[in-house]
């Protein structure tokens, strides 16, 4: 809503529409969502971590923690979206002229251009993707090691377990979705940074950035396929549990009519 309007129409006009002022606005917005989003997918990663690996804390996880986990996860965004405005960075046009984003190639005009290259590569990329890796890698493991245990417990466990784990198939494929739509920018933007003036060919530039600005229509499918298998699983519990249910009906009504004929041939 804030930012894809001028790309398209800068799109159609083959080269960008709205100045300078347009240019760093767009920047920004781009930054500030795209690096909240990770952040944010980073927070839910714990949290399954500790929803399913240390039942413990997680259950002393509350709503008004999620705002407050929220709030950081936005100022943070919101600092490092800012700090090019500082004049440690800046927003510049793509290569191809028809979006804007970081300025990557001030790393090969100075050391202070690289240290904030580099910051930003660590700060919102790299740091939170490990986390998130080392998050859903351990709850694998733990998932593993804890199938035969929760088959002992009762009903009301094993739904919980049930629910817990189709959040964390939900979040896993999100983060998966997100990093495999953002790494490939990732890298051409490295190459740019530190990389040979020019090195990247222009129509190579291209196609990483759609790919990036896709990120967001996965988390619809994503959701709609999910809730779709976990209906049908539902479904297909329902009907076992009513076919149960007919038999018993049946059963019993069985052991009446027996009954019932016990009494009449004792009759005299």
């Amino acid at each position: 809503v804030v930012g894809k309007p001028f790309s398209i129409i800068s799109f159609f006009c083959h080269r960008w529409m709205f100045g300078w002022v347009g240019c760093r606005w767009y920047g920004w917005a781009g930054f500030f969502f795209g690096c909240g989003s990770l952040i944010t997918m980073t927070a839910v990663s714990l949290d399954r971590y500790l929803k399913i690996c240390h039942l413990s804390y997680g259950t002393w996880l509350k709503r008004h923690h999620a705002f407050i986990c929220l709030a950081i996860i936005w100022a943070y965004a919101t600092f490092w979206a800012t700090v090019p405005f500082a004049g440690v960075g800046s927003y510049a046009p793509e290569p191809f002229g028809t979006s804007c984003t970081l300025d990557w190639w001030l790393a090969q005009a100075s050391v202070a251009g690289q240290a904030f290259v580099l910051s930003i590569l660590f700060f919102c990329l790299l740091f939170p993707t490990a986390v998130i890796v080392f998050s859903y890698v351990k709850i694998i493991l733990k998932v593993k090691s804890s199938t035969k245990e929760v088959a002992h417990y009762d009903t009301r466990i094993q739904n919980s377990h049930m629910l817990e784990m189709k959040l964390t198939k939900v979040a896993m494929l999100i983060c998966a979705g997100f990093l495999i739509a953002w790494i490939p920018y990732a890298v051409v933007s490295v190459w740019s940074a530190f990389g040979r003036p020019d090195s990247v060919p222009i129509p190579f530039s291209v196609i990483p950035t759609l790919l990036a600005k896709s990120a967001a229509m996965y988390n619809p499918i994503i959701y709609q396929v999910i809730d779709c298998k976990f209906a049908c699983c539902r479904a297909g519990g329902l009907k076992a549990k009513s076919s149960l249910k007919k038999s018993r009906t049946y059963t019993i009504s069985a052991h009446r009519d027996s009954a019932a004929m016990n009494e009449t041939q004792l009759e005299p």
